[in-house]
């Protein structure tokens, strides 16, 4: 009764080198004869191999140039104190027939080791092909759930039923974009302010919105958008511009290609001047510095002035920092907020010489060339 190797214990593996040619069956005699009674009856090799302790010795041998060089393997399922002994006993062997021969144990190995980590390798592979499936399996469910609460969150607003966020009519600031689709990816990463024109041709609700709520145009990078955002220029009281990177359209960006779009928008005076977009037959009306200022006031933002006229808008809670990078030449500030010593400081080494705001507040230190005036100085 042989034992199959690999369903062995332990495998006894041995170099063997010989001073002339021989062939398996000179090896294999060599082992049993050399190490009969060399070990006692208990560790006989025919014995061990006749009750399946012991299993076919391999030997795998070539000749080359009168010597010859192989392997020998002995499959084990004795304990580790046996399978030493007779691997040490192989040592002895040292003639194969005619030939001086010298045998060298290379490595006992645990085959039950080997086979662990085979079973260790195989269970990560399948333990990431079920977390891949699991993880598949999640995404789909929560895009599938996500998507559906989405399109329940798409309303529809205004006489015009135009797709919109929830939150279009309590927020003080809203985005529009183009169609349903940028409203829908927009609610995806929890944008809920977006109201489509939902065509060329401008909404009425669009327009009386504009009129009493912060506007940022988002629109595609391609002809399209420029086309739609002209108009909106004509017809609706755009505050800010921002776009989608060009040829890209706002339903498909991802999350941080929105932040970053609506991150860098452009108050829409800095743009169109930017752009050089002529708008036609659309006229500027010149304001009042009152009307400015209660515009300011109800959109909750800031103004940098030159002459009258509004250079760039900014919102007030960012009021401070935007006048720490401004480049464009201005000589007044308007605000909707309080004059405090710091916006003073700050605004006299711009070169700002007037600042108009919502009352003064603890000014200790203003300079003699700077005006300081409150809203009510300003009124019609």
């Amino acid at each position: 009764m042989n034992t199959d190797p690999y369903a062995a214990k332990y495998l006894i593996r041995a170099k063997i080198e010989t001073d002339g040619v021989v062939e398996r069956p000179d090896v294999v005699g060599a082992i049993f004869g050399q190490t009969e009674g060399l070990l006692g009856d208990e560790l006989d090799l025919r014995d061990l191999q006749k009750s399946g302790r012991i299993g076919r010795i391999e030997v795998n041998i070539k000749s080359e140039r009168g010597k010859s060089v192989g392997e020998i393997l002995i499959p084990s399922s004795l304990d580790q104190v046996e399978t030493a002994i007779l691997a040490a006993a192989l040592e002895t062997i040292d003639r194969v027939g005619p030939c001086r021969s010298r045998v060298e144990v290379i490595a006992i190995e645990d085959i039950r080791a080997t086979k662990r980590q085979k079973v260790v390798d195989r269970a990560k592979e399948l333990l990431q092909m079920l977390i891949k499936q699991g993880k598949q399996v999640s995404e789909d469910l929560i895009k599938t759930v996500r998507e559906a609460v989405e399109i329940e969150e798409v309303i529809s607003y205004g006489e015009d039923h135009l797709p919109a966020g929830p939150n279009v009519e309590k927020s003080d600031a809203i985005i529009v974009v183009e169609g349903r689709s940028d409203v829908i990816n927009l609610l995806n990463y929890g944008i809920k302010n977006a109201i489509a024109v939902n065509g060329t041709n401008i909404p009425q609700t669009i327009i009386e919105l504009s009129k009493k709520k912060i506007v940022t145009a988002f629109l595609d990078g391609d002809h399209g958008g420029d086309l739609i955002l002209k108009e909106l220029l004509q017809i609706a009281d755009i505050d800010f511009v921002a776009r989608a990177p060009p040829g890209y359209e706002v339903e498909e960006l991802t999350y941080k290609q929105i932040v970053k779009a609506l991150r860098n928008k452009m108050p829409v005076d800095q743009y169109i001047a930017m752009n050089k977009i002529d708008l036609g037959e659309k006229k500027e009306k010149e304001k009042s510095l009152g009307e400015i200022f209660k515009e300011l006031n109800n959109k909750k933002e800031a103004a940098l002035l030159k002459e009258g006229k509004i250079v760039e808008k900014i919102p007030l809670n960012e009021l401070i920092e935007k006048i720490k990078e401004i480049k464009e030449e201005a000589d007044t500030i308007m605000t909707g907020g309080i004059i405090s010593q710091k916006l003073v400081d700050i605004a006299y080494e711009k070169g700002i010489k007037k600042i108009i705001g919502y009352r003064i507040g603890n000014v200790t230190k203003k300079p003699v060339e700077m005006v300081l005036l409150t809203k009510e100085m300003v009124k019609k």
